[in-house]
């Protein structure tokens, strides 16, 4: 198994280029399954769940063609052509790698009439149930089993119709799913208290560009008008706000200079501003932001929430970070239950670090160590290859494959701008 060797202490400087969003590309990959026309991804950036979902669709009789992006870009292009669905079955050996396998519930379901998926897997950071993604389907007029596993869903006679979707508490997937559902359902579907993430207005632009008609978006009021039928269309995916945010902390943590192209300011408005807090400098410009750092950072009391607050997938790089602040920090995890994995790794290399609940206190040190760690989780790996950047000696991160799954070539990018960071195999 390979594991990620830095030796720290390298103050990072230079331009690095932000790729297509992960988690944008696995909710705009399932739309193809909505059109027996063509659907074309741009800036698909190269990752290992990316690659799972494209072998899922491939399961279910889509069929995919990857070529290179254009010169200069990391990502890659996709073209999907669903033109007969094979298969209404996700099955369970694939679906168990990636929570976001459940995305093609919805499109089966609206096109096929029927949909058998089994239950998600993916990083265990918490119980992230289902149950809102089922009721909004049930909105619609679905029928859900659930046995041996598997969620089945059938349609009604004559397929899905609108209805009214009002969520308790905000849920992505669920909102996603709802939304993919009802462009093809008939009649008109409102769907309220939905997530407002960048990424769903992603795909509702996405929809739309293969003839949806959706009013609301980026709000959390969604009025959609199903359509008979949508056709292919040609979408970039949005650059990662996530991965942006986890470079910014980088050039923050080490005390360095990155220019990251591409970034969008509007998708991470809460990041920037608690970096600004922090004493990180952010200059936002036309084509990507600016981040620099120097001298000790401040510490920060925050909170994760859905967007437009600060992220619960950038808690762990923040905590990282804030492990050489002056001063103590306050983090409070709202989203999942257990998603604090990474601290036992961090204390590891010498930070100050106490869990009560959901709430972690993060008292600054002078410097952090290099050692040996083990990663939990996509975020949590991130935030150990950070602490690795800015600790004295040398640090193996274990179990990379995390990283993998949301960082495209991590070590390429970090290399070009100053840091020493090497992809070793297992022993």
């Amino acid at each position: 198994m390979d594991r990620i060797i830095i030796r720290g202490g390298q103050r990072l400087a230079g331009r690095l280029p932000i790729s297509g969003a992960k988690n944008a590309a696995l909710t705009l990959m399932p739309c193809s399954l909505l059109t027996d026309d063509k659907l074309t991804l741009g800036n698909l950036p190269r990752l290992a769940d990316v690659d799972s979902f494209g072998h899922l669709l491939n399961e279910l009789g889509v069929t995919t063609k990857v070529s290179r992006g254009p010169d200069g870009e990391y990502g890659r292009v996709m073209t999907m052509d669903a033109q007969r669905i094979a298969a209404t079955v996700a099955p369970y050996d694939i679906v168990r790698k990636m929570r976001a396998s459940i995305l093609v519930l919805g499109p089966l379901l609206a096109r096929a009439g029927e949909a058998t998926v089994s239950l998600p897997g993916g990083c265990a950071i918490g119980n992230r149930p289902i149950d809102l993604h089922l009721k909004a389907l049930e909105a619609l007029g679905a029928e859900i089993e659930l046995a041996a596993g598997y969620v089945r869903a059938i349609a009604p006679d004559g397929g899905l119709k609108g209805g009214r979707i009002v969520f308790p508490v905000v849920s992505v997937g669920a909102t996603e799913n709802a939304v993919m559902a009802a462009v093809l359902a008939s009649g008109e579907t409102i769907i309220d208290n939905a997530a407002r993430e960048p990424e769903i207005t992603d795909l509702c632009n996405c929809l739309v560009a293969m003839g949806a008609e959706i009013d609301g978006i980026g709000t959390e009021r969604l009025v959609i008008q199903g359509k008979p039928r949508l056709h292919g269309a040609e979408y970039r995916v949005m650059p990662d706000r996530i991965e942006a945010g986890s470079y910014a902390c980088a050039a923050a943590i080490t005390g360095g200079e990155l220019d990251l192209v591409g970034a969008k300011a509007d998708d991470m408005q809460a990041v920037i501003d608690d970096l600004r807090q922090a004493g990180v400098h952010v200059a936002v410009r036309d084509g990507g932001i600016t981040v620099a750092a120097d001298g000790r950072l401040r510490a920060l009391t925050l909170s994760t929430a859905p967007f437009p607050a600060f992220p619960t997938d950038m808690q762990a790089q923040f905590m990282a970070m804030l492990a050489l602040a002056d001063g103590a920090s306050v983090l409070t995890e709202t989203i999942f239950e257990n998603r604090y994995m990474h601290v036992p790794e961090l204390t590891r290399m010498g930070a100050d670090i106490q869990v009560r609940g959901r709430t972690a206190v993060v008292r600054g040190v002078e410097k952090l160590r290099g050692a040996e760690v083990m990663a939990t989780d996509l975020r949590a790996s991130m935030s150990l290859v950070l602490a690795g950047l800015a600790a004295e000696g040398e640090t193996q991160v274990h179990r990379v494959y995390h990283l993998d799954r949301g960082y495209e070539r991590l070590e390429e990018k970090l290399s070009q701008v100053g840091a020493d960071i090497e992809r070793a195999g297992g022993d």
